[in-house]
């Protein structure tokens, strides 16, 4: 196709999702109707992550001298909630750099609670294996996390390792 000219669309092609007004969307079946999120750009040439959080507990930044949590100053709200004010998606830049690794995880690990409904101390937990490598740090955790909680979580829970590489 000659450069400049547009393609014509394809009558199979889907359409561009439309958001639904109000009045038109499924009611709300008593789940949620928004998400928490984090959102991370983690650049090729430089020791720095940016960061975007809307409502999703802080990644925890690892580092051999101790654990820091990466709190935003302004974090947006879940997705899905923008409806209600306006939404400033605010970039916030922390220095990752070769060796550092950011543990993300989901509420669900942080909101797991024991048989004295205690939480699961994360931050408190991770120092312990945060020199180990992503594998081995997300094993231990996984089983403390089991163990934690008898063996059934009420909750999704997720975590993810990433390491800036040298």
């Amino acid at each position: 196709m000659p450069s400049g000219t547009a393609a014509a669309p394809q009558p199979d092609a889907p359409k561009r999702p439309q958001r639904l007004p109000p009045s038109e969307r499924a009611p709300d079946e008593g789940g949620e109707s928004f998400i928490t999120a984090v959102l991370l750009d983690i650049p090729d040439d430089g020791e720095f992550v940016h960061l975007i959080d809307c409502g999703h507990p802080p990644p925890l930044l690892l580092r051999p001298e101790g654990v820091t949590t990466l709190s935003t100053r302004n974090p947006a709200p879940p997705l899905g909630l923008g409806e209600l004010a306006p939404v400033i998606y605010e970039v916030q830049t922390f220095p990752f750099r070769p060796g550092d690794r950011l543990l993300i995880y989901t509420d669900g690990v942080i909101e797991a609670r024991d048989a004295q409904r205690r939480f699961y101390p994360l931050t408190d937990r991770v120092t312990a294996w945060q020199t180990e490598r992503p594998a081995v740090l997300l094993n231990h955790l996984r089983r403390d996390l089991l163990t934690h909680v008898g063996h059934r979580l009420d909750d999704d829970a997720a975590m993810v390792v990433v390491e800036r590489l040298p």
